[in-house]
């Protein structure tokens, strides 16, 4: 039998690059050999994956946003094909960025074994892509259990590994010692803001997520805040919001995990920090924001009623969801204050979260994911 060699890995934000970087890592613990060579950003290239491009221009939001972009997707293109046929690769995995990547998986045309690593989200919108999944992508690798039931009653080569985020939520250190670490009193009331990990999003909901702080804070005088910020963002995108607020905000990096869990509440970008402020397990509100056109656009195209992914793995609305025109200041923060005034409400959502987090599978998700893949293209070699 063959051995597998190479392996080229496209992802193209930074949640993408984090599960590829953890999916590296598993792979090369499962055979020290393979070199990994990939379009991606720092997680990729701290698991011993060789950057050929990086990705911290591609996070974008929206069709406009793509439109204006389209020569800067072209030229990447380009490059991970040319780079695909100088140093053929034993198989390409693809991971999320649908968008992009469900059109390069096109121009691949199966002459590589070609891996698709967190499936779209086809049961939310356009379900029609599941024909060109079929046609174009070998194996889907897939985070939740209901998606693996969707592909294989399509007749699409699947395995369900759970998701990677099991593992890696952890806070490193007690509330109070994270607190007393950035001079805050653990006995006050706490709110985390979790704005997102694209500047868009930022300049989309930190604002209101400021301004509804700002209301909680004339119930609660004594309360204090912080903004989990992304690893991949200058400090200076949230600065320059935050000098018109009236509070005092703390803006850690980093340390994602212990700002949920020392939240007695959290204010949560729609999206994959969902899961984490879940699998913590405090309550949470979760608030999504685009450009107006993007929205028009894009919500005729969902299938489904809750947008927040916990809420979907839940199969009923477990969070709260403030989505564009129900995304003020004014909804968000009567909805905290009420939270933050009933204990049982707050004990009520955390029971459902545990609940709902079963539907994530066990710890070992990117191990899972890398030896299916393994066994996927050891078979095809035979």
């Amino acid at each position: 039998m063959a051995q597998i060699k190479k392996i080229l890995i496209v992802c193209g934000e930074p949640s993408g690059d984090l599960l590829a970087g953890n999916l590296a890592a598993a792979l090369k613990s499962l055979n020290p050999e393979i070199k990994i060579i990939a379009c991606g950003g720092k997680t990729l290239a701290q698991n011993n994956a060789e950057i050929f491009y990086n990705i911290k221009d591609l996070a974008i939001m929206g069709l406009f946003d793509v439109l204006k972009n389209i020569p800067k997707f072209l030229r990447l293109k380009k490059i991970i094909l040319q780079k695909i046929a100088s140093e053929k690769p034993d198989a390409i995995i693809l991971v999320d960025f649908s968008g992009f990547n469900l059109r390069l998986a096109k121009e691949i045309n199966n002459k590589i074994p070609t891996i698709y690593y967190v499936s779209p989200q086809i049961w939310a919108s356009r379900p029609g892509r599941i024909r060109q999944i079929k046609r174009f992508i070998s194996k889907m690798i897939v985070l939740f259990k209901f998606e693996e039931d969707l592909y294989q009653t399509a007749g699409v080569n699947v395995s369900f590994a759970g998701h990677p985020i099991v593992e890696s939520v952890k806070p490193t250190v007690s509330k109070e010692d994270f607190l007393k670490n950035l001079g805050l009193d653990p006995k006050k009331i706490t709110l985390a803001l979790l704005p997102g990990s694209r500047k868009q999003e930022i300049k989309y909901l930190l604002p209101v997520m400021l301004q509804a702080t700002e209301m909680i804070a004339r119930n609660f005088p004594q309360a204090q805040f912080v903004i989990a910020k992304s690893n991949h963002l200058e400090t200076a995108v949230y600065q320059k919001i935050l000098k018109n607020s009236k509070l005092t905000i703390k803006i850690v990096e980093g340390k994602t995990s212990d700002c949920l869990n020392a939240s007695d509440l959290s204010l949560v970008c729609s999206g994959t920090a969902t899961l984490e402020a879940g699998l913590i397990g405090k309550p949470f509100l979760i608030i999504y924001k685009m450009n107006l056109l993007n929205y028009l656009l894009y919500r005729p195209q969902i299938r489904v009623p809750c947008i927040g992914i916990i809420n979907i793995i839940a199969g009923k609305k477990i969070i709260p969801e403030f989505i564009q025109f129900q995304a003020t200041a004014a909804n968000i923060s009567r909805q905290a204050i009420t939270l933050l005034n009933d204990q049982v409400q707050r004990q009520d959502m955390q029971n459902k979260l545990s609940a709902a987090c079963l539907n994530l599978g066990l710890p070992g998700a990117s191990k899972r994911a890398a030896e299916a893949i393994l066994n996927f293209l050891n078979n095809l070699k035979k």
